[in-house]
């Protein structure tokens, strides 16, 4: 399994984004107005993936006081990190069309809110694509199995 290119997930939330605003260029009138549960229920799986990353980084780097991990469940949280970037791409781009087909209507109020509910869902998007790059980060085995950093001040990230 390769690490996730930034650049793939870019073009995907391009797509998405241009294929959502032309399909609401004509359908936008017959959906209801957008639930806002999406926004925390992102930002709870990025908080999730994030402190699974931390953890997870100490684990591998062998800090003292920590336990070993097994490679298995290195390779499964790696297909995780992935799989959460790819999901959090898609749903960046399916909102961002949604904002983009709704910022000449702000001045009514079911495509105001519905422009922020999409605003604040795709950078809760972002923040979980930035949460699942960290955890893929988080699983790559240091280049040299004994080099470890037994200083806490220093820093290799």
């Amino acid at each position: 399994m390769r690490p996730t290119r930034p650049l793939f997930l870019a073009a995907l939330v391009v797509v998405l984004g241009l294929i959502t605003w032309a399909v609401l260029q004509t359908a936008y009138l017959s959906l209801p107005p957008l639930p806002w549960t999406a926004v925390p229920t992102l930002l709870l799986l990025a908080l999730g993936e994030g402190f699974t990353a931390v953890n997870l980084l100490r684990r591998i780097r062998r800090r003292p006081g920590t336990r070993p991990v097994e490679p298995l469940a290195v390779a499964r949280t790696a297909a995780l990190g992935k799989a959460s970037a790819h999901a959090a791409a898609v749903i960046a781009g399916v909102f961002a069309g949604f904002a983009a087909s709704l910022a000449d209507a702000l001045d009514k109020a079911t495509p105001r809110h519905d422009f922020f509910v999409s605003g604040g869902t795709f950078l809760s998007a972002v923040v979980l694509a930035g949460a699942a790059f960290f955890l893929e980060y988080a699983c790559r085995v240091p280049k040299d199995p004994d080099d470890r950093i037994d200083d806490p001040g220093v820093s290799r990230a």
